[in-house]
């Protein structure tokens, strides 16, 4: 009966107590998180109470297995078992801690600045990001060394593997090399403020938004919803066009190849009437000038401002679309055409020149060129 009570008794307590001690910090930070709705940082460490009841549960039975006397043939084998329970969790409530932490702190520090400088949130997201990863990535180590060190083949051969950490870690920084540069160009984009999360660039003639960045590798995704992924030292040893570095607000450029006679003053009050009308212009500049002009066309190009890359692209569209559907509607001999009038005469008698000498000489008409016709 005892061989029977003593393990129930063991795993049971331990079970009970674990669940006991969960529910009640459970219940205490759900309590601090409604007395202080200005934080995050309560509701954001309830979620690491699976870690924290494991880790409860595995030093609870590990302390009190041998009690059980319980498979006591396998008690080293389980007690191993434990053992790695005990740190996998750690590990994993530890990484879950500095989450709750870190995100707290950034939320708090979005909501207040936000509105005024949606740039440096921007960066302080990509820092968190890329903190956080490292952070990670470091107690995995630590924790995947620590399960190895409880093994007492790695503890006896502990003092030749730092005998060799010196070959192994020229080696070891040979083979990975691009890795270590891609590693430490995600350090450097993150504090460097090269490029952040939500900037919009242009890397290789393709457009879009900076939508994550790891240590190793940065994803933009494009206007048409594609996703490229490139290695992060490409933005520390290539030039690529950031459109939100600093300010936010971008000028944008139209154009229209148009006939000569194309009204250009009417144009300028059409363009400020479309401008009024678009939600997306900020209101700060728009103009429109001639900046071009050939034989047969001349080209007309408007300023428009808006205050983002989103609104800019916006405000270019829908000027390009209504200057043209008006155009159409009201100055139709505005718009390109092919040349087929005769050449206007030089000034002189019955159209003809004057010769080199003074004298009026007959005009030179030159036929243009006909294709034969096909009997």
């Amino acid at each position: 009966m005892e061989n029977l009570l003593r393990p129930l008794i063991v795993i049971g307590g331990s079970v009970l107590l674990t669940l006991v001690i969960g529910w009640t910090t459970d219940f205490l930070l759900r309590k601090a998180d409604e007395r202080r709705g200005g934080t995050s940082l309560w509701g954001e460490l309830r979620r690491g109470r699976v870690p924290y009841q494991l880790v409860l549960f595995a030093a609870l039975l590990r302390g009190s297995y041998d009690q059980a006397r319980l498979l006591t043939e396998f008690r080293e084998g389980v007690g191993q078992l434990l053992t790695l329970l005990l740190i996998g969790s750690a590990a994993w409530l530890a990484v879950r801690i500095a989450g709750a932490v870190v995100g707290a702190s950034y939320t708090r520090y979005a909501d207040a600045h936000t509105e005024r400088d949606p740039a440096r949130v921007r960066r302080v997201r990509t820092q968190v990001t890329l903190i956080m990863r490292v952070v990670t990535a470091v107690v995995g180590v630590m924790a995947v060394a620590a399960m190895l060190l409880t093994f007492p083949a790695m503890r006896a051969a502990g003092a030749s593997l730092l005998a060799s950490a010196g070959i192994l870690g020229i080696v070891a920084g040979v083979a990975a090399q691009s890795t270590l540069s891609n590693l430490f160009a995600g350090l450097q984009i993150a504090f460097g403020d090269m490029v952040r999360i939500g900037d919009t660039v242009v890397v290789d003639g393709e457009w879009g938004t900076v939508e994550e960045i790891t240590l190793t590798f940065l994803t933009v995704r494009t206007w048409d919803e594609r996703r490229i992924t490139m290695p992060v030292s490409y933005f520390t040893s290539k030039p690529f066009e950031n459109w939100s570095r600093g300010t936010p607000q971008m000028t944008g450029t139209v154009f229209w190849q148009l006939d000569h006679s194309a009204p250009t003053a009417l144009m300028r009050e059409r363009l400020r009437d479309i401008l009024r009308g678009c939600p997306a212009w900020d209101g700060r500049s728009c103009d429109l000038a001639v900046t071009d002009a050939t034989p047969n066309t001349m080209e007309v190009r408007a300023l428009v401002t808006a205050k983002d890359a989103d609104d800019i692209w916006t405000v270019r569209v829908a000027v390009r679309e209504q200057m043209l559907d008006w155009l159409v509607r009201e100055h139709p001999y505005a718009l390109p055409r092919v040349n087929t009038a005769e050449a206007v005469p030089a000034p002189g008698a019955n159209g003809e020149r004057p010769a080199a000498g003074g004298t009026p000489g007959p005009r030179r008409v030159v036929e243009p060129h006909r294709p034969p016709e096909r009997g």
